[in-house]
């Protein structure tokens, strides 16, 4: 497992830049132990997928889920080399680590060990791109599975957990508000009509919303935020100081809990930012806030009482599961696919996107255990 860590980590695969030379990586270890793999590449071929298996064919079997992709390190203050392995004090540092190379690092190990094992029940690989950049690589992996004959029985989504067994995460919605205003001379400002005023009372629709949800609900206390979060990340607008710009860019989420009505938010939103143009029409006739939908995933909601749920705690020893703040793949395999998952990997999200990122020794060897425990399940049939 340290080995493959090691190589894994060396790899830049920051989501903006290609993964193939890890994939090719990785399907070259599984082919060493006799493990035919098939690559998905993205259009451009610089991207791919990965779809593995150990054992018998026809019978479900259990697919272990991993993305390859990290987000960026620039702008962070690393002690480390990011893309490189550093073991010290009970440590794995790197880019990566906890987020979640730790987790393929051991899948991987786990499926090298299967190979040498008469399994009587398959286990499966998943590999995929761009998940930090809304679980989108991997819709042309689900894409390959969905005509499959065979689907696996159960997914474990190795994202870091502490080694826990998540049941569910919130859905999520990435939206774009444009504003528009006209443009003028700053000496002129109230002659024109400047769309940064216009997106930063925009944000005020987006704060107003947040807050009733706050105070209204629905709450699930299984999180550690027990409600919708609305959350604008990025705005964007003007060109030098002395110019009204007439165009700014608001780009912000929503984070739904199950049950939630998205569209529904979306609407009060759309209403939200028309009555802040409305008024401004009769003198400015192009004002406009327009609220267009990016991209989105699924939200996880297995029940805790699911045949997932017992055998990934019996797995772990665990008692009780929890709910993670984060999204993941796990809602796509279970909304596209209908396959039963849960979410359980090494180390903690607290350290993951921050420099010095890190899993602990402890959680590797615990992940390792979980995974021989389960290698030895497929050996004996379940």
């Amino acid at each position: 497992m340290r080995d493959i860590l090691e190589r894994l980590m060396a790899f830049d695969t920051v989501s903006s830049r290609p993964n193939r030379a890890l994939m090719d990586y990785v399907a070259e270890v599984l082919a060493g132990a006799g493990i035919a793999s098939v690559l998905v590449p993205d259009a451009g071929g610089g991207k791919a997928n990965l779809w593995a298996t150990v054992g018998p064919e026809g019978v479900g079997g259990v697919m272990l889920s991993g993305h390859t992709d990290v987000v960026p390190v620039e702008g962070q203050a690393w002690t480390k080399p990011p893309f490189a392995l550093t073991e010290a004090d009970g440590r794995f540092y790197g880019r990566g680590a906890a987020d979640m190379k730790g987790f393929v690092a051991c899948a991987i190990a786990a499926m090298l060990d299967a190979a040498r094992r008469p399994l009587k029940v398959p286990l499966h690989l998943a590999l995929s791109y761009d998940e930090e950049i809304g679980c989108m690589g991997v819709r042309s992996l689900i894409d390959m599975l969905d005509g499959a004959p065979v689907r696996p029985r159960f997914c474990i989504v190795g994202e870091p957990t502490a080694m826990q067994v998540a049941t569910g995460h919130k859905g999520k919605v990435a939206l774009r508000a444009t504003c528009v205003g006209r443009e003028g001379h700053s000496a002129l400002a109230p002659l024109a009509l400047n769309a940064l005023h216009l997106a930063a009372d925009f944000i005020g629709v987006i704060r107003g919303v947040q807050a009733r949800i706050a105070a209204e609900g629905p709450f699930d206390g299984d999180y550690d935020v027990p409600y919708t979060t609305v959350h604008a990340g990025k705005m964007n607008g003007g060109v030098q100081v002395n110019i009204v710009p007439n165009t700014a860019v608001i780009d912000f989420e929503i984070r739904s809990l199950a049950g939630v009505d998205v569209e529904a938010l979306i609407a009060e939103l759309r209403a939200g930012a028309e009555a802040v143009v409305a008024p401004l029409r009769a003198d400015f006739s192009e004002a406009e806030i327009r609220v267009e939908r990016l991209w989105d995933y699924p939200g996880l909601g297995t029940p805790t009482d699911a045949a997932v749920v017992n055998f990934v705690k019996g797995l772990t020893g665990a008692n009780g599961t929890i709910k993670v703040a984060f999204g993941t793949e796990g809602g796509l395999f279970d909304a596209r696919l209908g396959v039963p998952t849960v979410i359980c990997g090494p180390g903690s999200m607290a350290q993951g996107h921050k420099p010095d990122e890190f899993v602990t020794v402890e959680q590797m060897d615990r992940c390792q255990a979980m995974l021989a425990a389960l290698v030895a399940r497929c050996e004996a049939g379940f």
